[in-house]
């Protein structure tokens, strides 16, 4: 099949997650790897990639520097990377815009709200590091939708896509090899 070069607008991670309140922490390294599953085109995703409503998927994780991970998406009808924060929270690590991205969604700069030692310099005792993300880079209203899910070692993205002045959405889920 020929691969259809696609232009990342934004990076959403998807992903479900169950409320769990457990404390333990986990690592970065815990979700490196090689995830396989299924990516599946919304609305009129078909018509712009040739996605059907479901094909196989791997994603490749990797960290490539602090607070940095980069997610190689790829299948027969798609080839992709993008470069994603990721913050601990409780038995999961979610995701985030960086760089531009975060700028084009939310519509402000990453760090705007960090002038005390960087990122989480000034994490208070009791926040996770995403609730201290979300809490001083976030207002309510922003959206946010997932990353890793720990127990089941499960990893969603939704790739909100755009090919020339049309957008479609496509959602990866898969379970780490």
């Amino acid at each position: 099949m020929k691969k259809i070069k696609l232009i990342i607008v934004t990076a959403l991670s998807v992903v479900d997650f169950t409320a769990c309140e457990k404390s333990d922490n986990v690592s970065v390294q815990e979700v490196e790897g090689t995830y396989a599953g299924t990516i599946t085109g919304f609305e009129n995703a078909k018509s712009e990639t040739g996605v059907n409503t479901s094909e196989a998927t791997i994603a490749e994780i990797r960290k490539t520097g602090n607070e940095l991970m980069e997610v190689h998406l790829y299948s027969d009808g798609m080839d992709t990377t993008f470069v994603l924060n990721y913050y601990e929270h409780n038995n999961s690590i979610l995701v985030c815009f960086n760089g531009d991205g975060f700028e084009n969604m939310y519509g402000h700069m990453l760090g705007q709200g960090h002038t005390n030692g960087g990122m989480m310099g000034d994490i208070q005792n009791g926040e996770t590091e995403w609730t201290h993300h979300f809490s001083d880079e976030h207002q309510d209203c922003d959206e946010h939708f997932g990353g890793f899910e720990m127990q089941t070692h499960a990893f969603g993205n939704q790739l909100n896509m755009m090919n020339g002045t049309n957008s479609y959405n496509l959602k990866f889920q898969g379970k780490r090899e």
